[in-house]
């Protein structure tokens, strides 16, 4: 845009310049100038035009059972932010028959490092395929995706968050065995809520055919 009006007022300066100057010069920098300036104003006008709004990325996580809240788990041990901790969590899910997912925040990659990290970047870490990790756009909350990504798939969700502020849209939240608490015991055990896996259906919300029986006391 600077460059733009810059340009405008480079022409306009050649025309108010050959103002001044003899006839032959005069016609060819008025020439000069107006071409300059029409070009500007157009360059200007399309600089205003407004861009079509990208789609927003949405996660495609297919045949996933179960979904880890990857910024609340990544947490769980000594409060610090540790990928090793998902890893850990993916890993028993799986034990458990679980076909795991994960969503991260966008800030994920300076939390557990010092750079961006892209979907197929974590999911490398996690031993999992590209397409069932999912980092959401920067500048948007992870989770009104993975408590809709959740109500599509008809899974459960691996976290401590309670997500309060999202209850009067996702009444799931308040039902037995929707979320999965986890952390780790004094001796270093990691421990998860009793959960079994169920046939995840995508046109079906989260319904007492996909609760756990009588999910496990935590500690």
């Amino acid at each position: 845009m600077v460059v733009r009006l810059f340009l405008l007022l480079i022409s306009l300066s050649v025309m108010g310049f050959a103002s001044f100057q003899p006839e032959p010069l005069l016609s060819g920098l008025v020439i000069l100038g107006v071409a300059m300036a029409a070009a500007s104003v157009l360059l200007v006008f399309l600089a205003r035009k407004p861009s079509k709004p990208r789609p927003q990325r949405k996660p495609k996580l297919p045949q996933v059972s179960i979904l880890v809240d990857g910024s609340n788990v990544m947490h769980w041990k000594n409060e610090t932010p540790q990928i090793a901790t998902v890893l850990a969590v993916v890993q028993a899910l799986k034990a458990r028959g679980f076909t795991p997912g994960v969503m991260f925040d966008a800030n994920v990659g300076y939390k557990i490092g010092d750079s961006y990290k892209r979907d197929w970047e974590l999911a490398r870490l996690l031993d999992l395929p590209s397409d069932h990790v999912f980092v959401v756009p920067g500048g948007t909350p992870a989770d009104p995706y993975l408590l809709n990504a959740a109500r599509e798939l008809g899974a459960r969700i691996v976290t401590r968050d309670r997500f309060r502020e999202w209850a009067e849209a996702h009444p799931e939240i308040k039902e037995p065995g929707f979320l999965i608490r986890g952390g780790y015991r004094d001796t270093g055990a990691l421990w998860l809520d009793e959960a079994t896996p169920a046939t995840p259906s995508p046109t079906a919300p989260y319904s007492t055919a996909s609760r756990p029986a009588s999910p496990a006391a935590h500690p």
